[in-house]
């Protein structure tokens, strides 16, 4: 049985995953481990994790994988450094020591994060070979086209080609410093978000907005072609030689200097928001379109940390001329450890390949799960009071009666999602019926911006029913964004509210899930995937009529998605959530001891929440 690592490292969210006979076994960011959020370490504890799930050790492994070439992204540094020379000599300084300390030695490093028991060979692919890999390898095509995009492999920050059976063949890239994940980061910067983890904010403060700037950006800054490449004016940018991410040219074209972060956000960071959203969306369907065109083909695969942008997708999938799209749930940089992996195993040993339905990714619930023994002692440890339910049917209905009364529940539930969406396995839940929720969950559980919009997880054979999508329509992943359905909506909405004042309109017979444009980030759930969770909704349903309920991951701002019962545990009794439930464990918020309104500013204060 070949057991193939991938692992990906020292960029942004490493991770690991494990292959064993074709057939995905173990995926994990090491954040999750580690909490520390986006940790870029090499993931010795995501590897220790993947290995022990299958029972092997680094010996028993045929090859190990690294899902880029850093060889290649260090030419790209150092040409780009020395076409810019002497300016940005700064950020060349900043960069320099990582490569030679580490990056530049990665056969090294794998040896030291393996513990040098790892005797065979590594393969080193190249970044969008991993993402495409990570795209049609785990799908439920026999063929399709690929499109991945994102900020910059080595060279490349797009490529499009084609999956046939157990082979990709990527055909056509568009290269650095021409990039829509970096033209999208520059303006999460400008609005004052962080670079590499703010840019799902810009995206949902883009519907608070007007997109009056989509001129200035097209005039400017972009010159687009029609099969959606474009070329970047590259003079209203400094991420190619400074260490930010706009020019003075920049601030200028766009009326003044970047929102400073935690300041508050003015009318222009939301019509910039919306602005560059529309660009994107736009950019990615000329994409779709010029591939579709390209290759004949009904299917498209998609990712890169691009392919996260969940309204965009939402448009290729409504207004672009493929019948089905599937997107991988980790489509940024964590992604590469598992596209690294099949790549080895199908385009490099030839092995074949069988796609299944749903698909190949077994829900993303590819984490670690809690035991039950090692979680009733660690809450006995605490003094936490529990009840711990034998029957599933009753465990649901209890929840499901909790959430119907507005009760914000933590919910862990065995195996933990890889990516960056909580689907269920490590998520916070409650109505979606509830016009307070959406501020309870934001200010009260979550601890961020307000105007932040909340998933609806909705039972699959009902999502026609509440969105504006095809009958049992597939969204497990929580990657496309459907308008709520005409006959769904309420009339309270006058329209005459601006900004973030929009949060106070009801627009829905779901309005918690609900956006201020009517739109929602749509996660279906099938019994195949996620049979627990499928069981609370119905539930859920069977209670209230509504079989459409609020996910939001487990965390707050700042911190990881949590991994353990500890971390689930820590997380419940710090914030002003009402329930929690590990596995077949229900905690009360009113039981508990020791639980006050100063701890939650305790814990808070460990966290850097910019």
């Amino acid at each position: 049985m070949p057991a193939i690592l991938g692992i990906s490292a020292f960029y942004h969210d490493s991770a690991a995953a494990l292959i064993v006979d074709g057939e995905i076994v173990a995926a994990a960011q090491e954040e999750r481990f580690t909490r520390i959020k986006h940790d870029f370490a090499f993931p010795v504890h995501a590897i220790e994790y993947c290995l022990k799930e299958a029972g092997l050790a680094p010996e028993d492994l045929d090859y190990v994988g690294f899902y880029d070439k850093p060889l290649l992204k260090f030419e790209r540094l150092l040409e780009t450094y020395l076409s810019f020379a002497p300016v940005g000599f700064r950020s060349f300084l900043k960069a320099m020591p990582l490569w030679l300390r580490q990056k530049l030695h990665l056969p090294r490093e794998m040896n030291k994060g393996l513990g040098g028991r790892f005797k065979k060979r590594y393969v080193f692919t190249e970044h969008h070979e991993s993402h495409a890999a990570s795209a049609f390898f785990p799908s439920p095509f026999e063929e399709a086209a690929i499109l991945t995009l994102d900020g910059v492999g080595e060279w490349a920050t797009a490529s499009y080609g084609a999956g046939r059976g157990s082979k990709i063949q990527l055909t056509h890239e568009l290269r650095f410093p021409h990039s829509l994940g970096l033209l999208y980061s520059a303006f999460t910067y400008y609005c004052g978000f962080r670079v590499n983890s703010g840019e799902y904010k810009l995206m949902g403060l883009a519907p608070y907005g007007e997109p009056v700037y989509v001129d200035r950006i097209m005039e400017h800054l972009l010159d687009l072609k029609e099969d959606g490449s474009f070329a970047i004016d590259m003079s209203y940018f400094n991420y190619c030689q400074g260490l930010t991410m706009t020019s003075g040219k920049f601030h200028e074209l766009f009326d003044g200097p970047p929102r400073a972060p935690e300041t508050p956000i003015a009318k222009r960071e939301m019509d910039i928001a919306a602005s560059i959203q529309k660009v994107t969306e736009d950019i990615v369907l000329k994409c779709a379109q010029h591939l579709h065109k390209t290759t004949g083909m009904k299917n498209l695969c998609l990712a890169g940390g691009v392919a996260l942008n969940c309204v965009g997708n939402g448009r290729i999938l409504r207004e672009s001329p493929f019948e089905n799209v599937w997107i991988q749930p980790a489509a940024g940089d964590a992604g590469g450890a598992l596209g690294v992996a099949l790549f080895i195993w199908h385009q490099l040993l030839d092995n074949p390949r069988t796609p299944v339905l749903p698909d190949g990714q077994h829900g993303s619930l590819l984490g670690p799960k809690a035991d039950d023994a090692a979680t009733r002692e660690y809450l006995d440890s605490t003094g936490a009071k529990y009840t711990h339910f034998s029957d599933e049917d009753e465990l649901c209905d209890y929840v499901a009666g909790k959430m119907a009364n507005e009760k914000v529940v933590g919910f862990m539930q065995g195996r933990m999602e890889f990516g960056p969406r909580a689907l269920g396995g490590r998520s916070i839940i409650g109505d979606a019926r509830s016009k307070n929720m959406q501020s309870v969950m934001n200010l009260k559980i979550k601890f961020r911006e307000s105007f932040r919009p909340f998933a609806p997880s909705v039972l699959r054979n009902r999502v026609q029913d509440y969105f504006e999508m095809r009958d049992n329509e597939d969204s497990p992943y929580m990657l496309l964004v459907a308008p709520v359905r005409e006959d769904k909506r309420t009339s309270s909405s006058s329209g005459s509210l601006a900004g973030l004042d929009k949060l106070k309109e009801i627009r829905s017979e779901v309005p918690a899930i609900t956006h201020v444009d009517y739109s929602a980030r749509v996660q279906t759930v099938d019994p195949e995937r996620s049979p627990r969770y499928h069981r609370l909704i119905t539930a859920f349903e069977k209670q209230t009529g509504c079989g459409v309920i609020i996910n939001t991951s487990f965390n707050v701002r700042g911190e990881p998605i949590v991994c353990t019962p500890e971390d689930a545990y820590r997380c419940f009794m710090s914030t002003n959530m009402d329930v929690l439930v590990i596995d077949e464990f229900v905690l009360l918020k009113e039981e508990q001891p020791g639980w006050s309104g100063e701890a939650v500013e305790e814990y808070m204060s460990r966290f850097d929440l910019d």
